[in-house]
């Protein structure tokens, strides 16, 4: 990751290595029904019969101050349920119900339906039942108007249909379906690089104001994830999170492959153009950091390719797993005009 986000406030070698050290602690409650270590994109627990359950747990992060500041409440309740949805899909499963935890200063019935509301448009989307929640009023703690959110989805698959690294071979062809915009990720950055911007005026590049575009809620991938997987066209996926690529396309491979990625077979969206610029932020504070115009990674067979494609719409090839771990980003070569 770039030193950009680091000095933006997040210590992700921090975070790297509380991740080792609650992996420990689980490892000593494991049952014998658990079916993954810690740090895949979701848990894996036998339930038997052949199947078993996925579950995710997650936030949307300081996207929520941009929501809180402008009061505009609708959308982030659907990053929310895409955040774990979509970490569930990785690993085959079809979600079936969500939770939700929502902490706020003081409890405005109106505000907590909104949001709520935007919970509820998510699960619709990803096939999902809001099957309950909290809402915890924090007085004197957090202030009158400030919230934060957490949940988690949990889903279910065939043992059979298990999507991961294990499945992953050399050569294999990454394909990306586009994001929404930012998503709910690298928003200490964004809110650094934007800090004293009028939020509700026009940018020109953008074709709409600052809010709307960082407000743009996750584009949920559940279904189209889904509908490849159920026909074995799947080796492994990875979600775009936190990370951006340079993080997150390593957990879909084994330890001794990598990935190529080639910038330029997608169009990236305007607004990480406009960070960079803003920002003065490097190739590597962008991989790193966003998910640069693509939410998801699917790894497929070569020979598969063009099946995948006519499936998904949208969906672009952008690589190919090589030899050696990481993730190079190289600049597309255009052939020379004759």
């Amino acid at each position: 990751m770039g030193d950009a986000y680091r000095a933006a406030g997040v210590d992700t070698e921090a975070a790297a290595k509380a991740v080792a050290l609650i992996g420990d602690l689980a490892a000593t409650t494991r049952r014998r029904e658990v079916a993954d270590a810690v740090g895949g994109f979701a848990g894996l627990f036998d339930i038997g019969g052949g199947r078993l359950l996925a579950a995710a747990t997650d936030g949307v992060g300081t996207k929520l101050e941009i929501a809180r500041t402008t009061g505009r409440l609708d959308t982030v309740g659907v990053d929310l349920v895409a955040m774990c949805a979509d970490d569930v899909v990785c690993t085959g499963a079809e979600p079936l119900f969500f939770l939700d935890y929502l902490a706020v200063g003081r409890v405005v019935p109106e505000r907590i339906a909104t949001i709520v509301g935007g919970i509820a448009r998510g699960c619709r989307i990803a096939g999902c039942a809001l099957l309950g929640g909290e809402t915890a009023e924090h007085p004197g703690v957090m202030a009158d108007d400030a919230f934060d959110l957490a949940g988690f989805c949990v889903g279910v698959l065939g043992a059979g249909d298990r999507l991961g690294p294990e499945r992953v071979r050399l050569g294999d062809v990454l394909i990306g379906l586009p994001s929404s915009g930012l998503h709910a990720n690298g928003f200490s950055l964004v809110r650094q690089v934007f800090a004293g911007d009028d939020l509700d005026v026009v940018v020109t590049e953008l074709g709409r104001s600052l809010v709307d575009e960082l407000l743009e809620p996750c584009r949920i991938y559940a279904g189209e994830v889904l509908g490849v997987a159920r026909h074995g066209l799947l080796h492994s996926a990875a979600h775009v999170t936190g990370g951006g690529f340079l993080e997150n396309i390593p957990r879909a491979l084994p330890p001794e492959l990598g990935a190529r990625v080639e910038r330029g077979a997608w169009p990236e969206p305007p607004i990480f153009d406009l960070l960079r610029r803003r920002g003065d932020l490097t190739v590597e504070d962008l991989f790193g950091t966003f998910n640069m115009g693509i939410g998801m990674v699917l790894v497929v067979d070569p020979g598969i390719v063009e099946d995948v494609l006519r499936q998904l719409d949208d969906a672009v090839a952008i690589g190919e797993v090589v030899d050696g771990a990481g993730v190079r980003v190289e600049r597309r070569v255009l052939p020379r005009p004759d």
